[in-house]
């Protein structure tokens, strides 16, 4: 069983690690799966040390709700900033820096929901705080920066908390 578990340190990685090559190289053949299921086996071993500690997750299955309202949120800022792009003028946009305290304590919980601002278009995630109290976001457009963080924190944060915490 030890040797079983320092094969494979992060298993769930070495899965996920193989899928992205076999999507990579847009060819399911036996070779491309043997060396996708070698580098899903070689990385998590040469990247075992710098990981000092697994996440422990609270409620897994709150990943699949997260993400079906990431993708979605993503989907619906492609099409709001489509249309401030093409349809409004530069000087009618109110950009923000909007600063959004966090009850996430995780590193894990606040990278998830930093990359989750950044991929949706119209925000990026810029800084967060020495102490990772405060997350530094920009908005592209943002008339009532105050509904932009009660809707981060509520759509997003809420359900990281619940997921990490």
């Amino acid at each position: 069983m030890r040797f079983l578990q320092r094969l494979f340190p992060h298993p769930l990685l070495t899965g996920l690690l193989t899928l992205i090559w076999l999507l990579l190289v847009n060819r399911w053949s036996l070779n491309s799966l043997l060396f996708g299921f070698f580098l899903g086996i070689v990385i998590p071993v040469v990247t075992n040390p710098y990981w000092p500690s697994r996440p422990t997750l609270k409620r897994p299955m709150k990943i699949a709700e997260y993400l079906v309202i990431a993708l979605w949120d993503i989907l619906v800022a492609n099409v709001v900033v489509a249309r401030l792009v093409l349809f409004r003028r530069a000087q009618d946009l109110q950009p923000h820096w909007i600063s959004i305290p966090l009850e996430l304590r995780r590193p894990e919980a606040i990278t998830a929901l930093a990359a989750t601002i950044t991929l949706t278009p119209g925000t990026v995630s810029a800084d967060l705080s020495a102490k990772g109290h405060y997350l530094l976001v920009h908005c592209l457009h943002a008339p009532d920066p105050d509904s932009v963080v009660e809707e981060i924190k509520s759509r997003y944060e809420r359900r990281l908390l619940e997921i990490f915490e």
